[in-house]
């Protein structure tokens, strides 16, 4: 069987129609009445990012607009404690380039945002995302040149919220059991229970 391949945008446009004049427009250059709630509603991001090399996606949460929106064209992102693999805010530095999908739990509908970002450290920043229990180190900052809101169909499609498409945790092992398998570490192996009541006490 041989594969094949497009290699151009012409090659690839003669497979879909053009998109509507209604698509087109809804893109904005700056943050909406209407994208602003959105993204005070949002619990969760997706933060895309690159460098020359490698792309990256990765999922950031916290109470509903911990996201700030500053003003139409800037956005606060704080961090949290993670893995501090740090692939988010090193392929900033090297490209300064973002994409962002926000969710809010039950509606279909998200939220997209693509602009620039860079990293800092102001401490008067850092003082608005800094709480008794956690010092912010670092925010992304965002200057906004697309915004628009994406369509309902995948998260339909998906029936992402549908109740009868949850799935219980116990169809897959604990996540340290996954991990000690593709590491083929030896150590003991923290159940999925112990795990999420570690986690719970640095959320």
């Amino acid at each position: 069987m041989t594969n094949r391949y497009l290699d151009t945008e012409d090659d690839l446009r003669q497979l879909y129609d053009l998109p509507s004049a209604r698509v087109v427009g809804k893109q904005l250059a700056a943050i909406d009445a209407h994208c602003k709630r959105f993204v005070e509603l949002s619990p969760f991001v997706v933060v895309s990012t690159t460098d020359t090399s490698q792309c990256d996606a990765s999922p950031r949460g916290g109470n509903a607009g911990f996201v700030r929106v500053v003003n139409e064209r800037t956005l606060w992102i704080p961090d949290s404690p993670g893995n501090n693999r740090l692939d988010s805010f090193v392929n900033i530095l090297k490209s300064g380039r973002i994409g962002l999908l926000f969710l809010i739990p039950g509606l279909d509908e998200t939220l997209r945002v693509n602009g620039r970002a860079r990293l800092t450290v102001d401490p008067e920043v850092l003082r608005v995302f800094t709480t008794e229990k956690r010092l912010c180190k670092v925010v992304i900052e965002v200057y906004v040149e697309e915004a628009f809101l994406h369509c309902a169909k995948a998260l339909m499609r998906s029936r992402l919220w549908a109740e009868e498409s949850r799935v219980d945790r116990a169809v897959l092992p604990s996540m340290n059991r996954m991990l000690a398998d593709q590491t083929g570490t030896s150590a003991p192996v923290e159940s999925q229970e112990d795990m999420v009541s570690r986690y719970q006490r640095d959320l």
